[in-house]
C-alpha cells in the first residue's frame, strides 16, 4: 500500500505574501451578522458550553428528531467519534477523498481497506466489499469535487453496514441536492466552516440514528464544542443564513464554471464533473508547476497526499474572478517556463 502524508492539509501550503486557492473555505471572514453574534457572546464565555439550542436548530433545519442529532468541535472531531465508538471487521474508505477519515481509523487501530475510484469515469461511484460495514465516502468529495447521486450512495447501504457521508461541502452546492441525511444506516457529517469562514472556530454536526447518536455521545469529551461555536451553530441555521447559503452557492457555481473555462481554454485537464467550491486538474511536472505558482504569489493544494493520486494532481480552490485571472494569468506563465 502506498504511503500518504493523511495528515497533510491545504493550510500547509499557505504562506505569508501568497493568495491561498489552497483552503476550502469560501469567505476570508465571517460575514458581519454572524461576528455580531460571536461578539455579543463573549459576555458569556465565564459559563461552560451548552449544545442544546444548537442541537434544536439543527433538528430543525434538517427536519430530523433532536435525538439524531450530535453538535461536534468542526466535522473532523466525527471522524475522531466514529473510529473510537465503531469497532468495525472491515472499515472502507472510498478514496480519493479527504483523509482524515482514513487517519482517524488507523489511530484507533482499525486496518483499512481502500476502495480507489478512477479519474477514467469521472470518479464513479462503484461497489464496495460485500463485508463491508464501515463504508466512509465525501460528496460531493474532496479533492475531486464530484457529487454522487444519492441513488448511488444508498445503494452501498445494507443490513449490518453503516455508510458515512462526509456533506462537508453540500451548502456549497445549490439545493443540497443528493443528501442521504436522515436515510436509516447512514451517517451524515456537516461542516459550518467552509461557507461561513470560521475554520478557526470548529462547528460541525453529525445526523445519524439515535443509537449511533449515543454511541459517540458516550466518546466525546465533555464540553469539546465551545459556547461560541454553539452560538454559530444556531445563528446558521436560521432561514436568513439558509437563504444566504444558497445564494453564496449559487455564485460559488458560477465562479467555479469560470475557473474551469479558463482551465479548458490553457488546455488542462480538468478531472470529473466538479461541483464542490474546488476543482482537481492533472497536468505534466504539477508538482514544479506548484512550486513555480508560489514564486508568482499564489499557493495551490498539491494531490499526492490524497491516496489514489500522485504529483500530476493539484487541487485549486475556487475564488472571486478578479483572484482567477490573476491566477490563470500565472499559471499560463508557469507552464511557459522551462522546465
Amino acid at each position: 500500500m502506498a504511503d500518504y502524508d493523511l495528515w497533510h492539509h491545504g493550510d500547509r501550503e499557505v504562506g505569508e505574501g501568497l493568495v491561498d486557492l489552497a483552503v476550502n473555505v469560501r469567505l476570508p471572514a465571517p460575514p458581519a451578522w454572524l461576528r455580531a453574534e460571536l461578539a455579543a457572546a463573549l459576555d458569556d464565555l465565564a459559563a461552560y458550553p451548552d449544545v442544546t439550542a444548537a442541537v434544536t436548530s439543527v433538528a430543525r433545519r434538517h427536519g430530523l428528531p433532536e435525538s439524531q442529532v450530535l453538535v461536534t468541535s468542526g466535522a473532523a472531531e466525527a471522524f475522531t467519534l466514529l473510529a473510537t465508538a465503531l469497532r468495525p471487521s472491515r472499515a472502507v474508505v472510498v478514496h480519493p477523498q479527504f483523509t482524515e477519515p482514513e487517519a482517524a481509523l488507523r489511530a484507533a487501530g482499525h486496518p483499512v481497506h481502500r476502495v480507489l475510484l478512477s479519474p477514467d469515469d469521472g470518479f464513479r461511484l462503484h461497489p464496495v466489499p460485500d463485508d463491508a460495514d464501515l463504508v466512509f465516502v465525501g460528496n460531493p468529495t474532496n479533492p475531486t469535487s464530484v457529487l454522487h447521486p444519492a441513488a448511488d450512495l444508498l445503494a452501498l447501504g445494507r443490513p449490518g453496514r453503516l455508510v458515512v457521508v462526509d456533506e462537508a461541502f453540500l451548502d456549497a452546492v445549490p439545493g443540497e441536492t443528493e443528501t442521504v441525511a436522515g436515510q436509516p444506516g447512514f451517517v451524515v457529517l456537516r461542516s459550518l466552516t467552509k461557507t461561513w469562514g470560521i475554520a478557526g472556530l470548529r462547528a460541525g454536526y453529525v445526523l445519524a440514528e439515535e443509537s449511533v447518536v449515543d454511541s459517540l455521545r458516550a466518546v466525546q469529551p465533555p464540553w469539546s464544542v465551545s459556547s461560541l461555536a454553539a452560538v454559530a451553530v444556531v445563528a446558521c441555521c436560521r432561514p436568513a443564513a439558509l437563504e444566504e447559503a444558497e445564494k453564496l452557492a449559487v455564485a460559488a457555481e458560477s465562479d467555479r464554471e469560470y475557473l474551469v473555462s479558463g482551465l479548458t481554454d490553457l488546455g488542462v485537464d480538468v478531472l470529473g464533473e466538479p461541483r464542490g467550491p474546488f476543482v482537481l486538474i492533472r497536468l505534466p511536472g504539477a508538482d514544479q508547476v506548484r512550486e513555480r505558482l508560489r514564486e508568482h504569489g499564489f499557493a495551490v493544494r498539491r494531490g499526492d497526499t490524497f491516496p489514489g493520486l500522485d504529483s500530476r494532481y493539484l487541487r485549486i480552490a475556487v475564488r472571486d474572478r478578479d483572484t482567477v485571472d490573476g491566477f490563470l494569468t500565472a499559471l499560463a506563465e508557469v507552464r511557459r517556463l522551462p522546465s
